[in-house]
């Protein structure tokens, strides 16, 4: 709950509240969800090419880390598929930090 301010929805002004203050008060939602994040992995022989610098999987796994981390950190369930022309390793998506699987 806020103080209603010039501009805001006026469906939004909880009237319970209002009642009560003497003056006018807004419900403030906060979106909360939770979602599911699959990563899918290349690591088929293509990726052994790339720059001097980094190869195309050296990219793509700094990538799907990077990806990973802000999921966990969005408290989001994260999951992985690392394949090739078949699946080498499937973890399925779990919420927190322990999601490796080993």
């Amino acid at each position: 709950m806020r103080e209603y301010q010039p501009g805001d929805d006026v469906r939004d002004i909880d009237w319970n509240v209002t009642a009560r203050m003497g003056h006018p008060y807004v419900k403030v939602y906060r979106e909360e969800r939770e979602l599911t994040i699959l990563l899918l992995v290349d690591v088929s022989g293509s990726g052994q090419f790339g720059s001097g610098a980094q190869l195309k999987n050296e990219l793509s796994a700094e990538l799907a880390a990077v990806l990973a981390y802000a999921a966990v950190k969005n408290n989001d369930k994260v999951g992985l598929i690392i394949f090739s022309d078949s699946i080498e390793k499937f973890i399925p998506p779990k919420k927190g930090r322990n999601t490796c699987g080993g």
